[in-house]
């Protein structure tokens, strides 16, 4: 197990001590990526040789290889050290982080280069791989989304269906994982399953008619008819209502709603990442998978991240020179409020 302290900073001023410059994130990146050996993004091949700047070239393929190369920091024009800060903003605070709030703190020009870093990182939260869900799960649908005039629950405006799978344990919930579903159709449902519990187990639904046909011979299955119990529909299905409830306070509490039905998918992957590490004694140990998973994460380009690639017509205005976001790195300055000239 990673060791805070060693392998992972416990405290914010253990994160600025170990990364002070680019070269020591960098080398945190090497460790991460390559600490049972060098594997070439290209070619998989396993030999290379050392170049200067610790550049590696493939023995297999012969191309250069740089510690970010394959990665989401792939042609990175932001310092490293920002990019390390803006995960352990992330990782740590409770709520996680809008790219609002990532922008004040970090100090950046732009929205959308806090936008695209946080969004960048999302698509690193899925483990490639990951254990499927076991034992007794709770299924059900919800919808999310802003509320719009017009008709509730299903086939409502402006809102998105997702599938929720939810464990029960002994003590509780253990893991969830939330999709974007297009339907609650038998085969859509179906899927779902497949790709995130594992057969044999224990599927708990509601009494919907798609279920048996998604649940198959795969699974064993416990449907209960709520309408027909009279109980609320989260006494027999507590996981699911649960998670859901969560999921829609934090959409609204840290994003405050303003979330694009494109991007919801990214969000549920965030949000399945925190709850199912919210049992971590050190908040450290998020920053560490997270960046774990980052180093080896494919690079991801900032025109698949909009939803519309396309520029809006704005007025034109004079060129300006844009220059690269300003890192971390900065000299120690003594005391600049001393030199602050007196006021009247």
């Amino acid at each position: 197990m990673p060791t805070a302290g060693l392998h992972y900073p416990s405290s914010y001023a253990e994160m600025l001590a170990w990364f002070r410059d680019d070269d020591a994130c960098l080398d945190y990146l090497d460790w991460l990526r390559w600490s049972a050996g060098f594997t070439c993004p290209h070619c998989q091949s396993t030999k290379c040789w050392v170049m200067s700047g610790d550049i590696r070239r493939c023995a297999g393929c012969r191309r250069r290889v740089s510690r970010t190369t394959g990665s989401i920091f792939d042609k990175t024009r932001t310092p490293l050290t920002v990019w390390f800060a803006a995960a352990w903003y992330l990782t740590t605070q409770k709520n996680g982080a809008s790219a609002l709030g990532l922008k004040r703190v970090l100090g950046f020009g732009s929205y959308q280069t806090a936008w695209a870093m946080l969004h960048r990182y999302r698509t690193a939260m899925v483990r490639p791989g990951r254990d499927l869900l076991t034992g007794d799960v709770e299924v059900d649908e919800s919808f999310l989304g802003g509320t719009k005039p017009g008709k509730r629950g299903r086939g409502a405006a402006g809102k998105v269906l997702v599938a929720i799978a939810v464990e029960r344990t002994t003590r509780g919930f253990g893991r969830a994982r939330i999709e974007v579903i297009a339907n609650a159709q038998a085969p859509t449902l179906r899927d779902f399953l497949l790709r995130n519990v594992e057969p044999g187990s224990v599927i708990i639904t509601d009494g919907l008619k798609s279920y048996p046909g998604a649940v198959g011979t795969d699974y064993t299955h416990e449907p209960s008819n709520v309408a027909a119990s009279g109980q609320p529909a989260h006494v027999p299905l507590p996981g699911v209502h649960r998670v859901a409830s969560l999921v829609k306070r934090w959409l609204l509490g840290t994003h405050q709603g303003a979330v694009e039905a494109d991007h919801v998918q990214a969000y549920l992957n965030e949000f399945c990442f925190r709850f199912n590490r919210r049992s971590s004694r050190s908040r450290g140990m998020l920053f560490f998978r997270l960046m774990q998973l980052s180093a080896g994460a494919p690079p991801v380009t900032y025109r698949s991240l909009v939803v519309n690639p396309k520029p809006k017509k704005v007025t034109p205005q004079a060129p300006a020179t844009r220059g690269r976001p300003a890192g971390l790195a900065l000299q120690s300055v003594s005391r600049p409020w001393r030199q602050a000239p007196d006021e009247d």
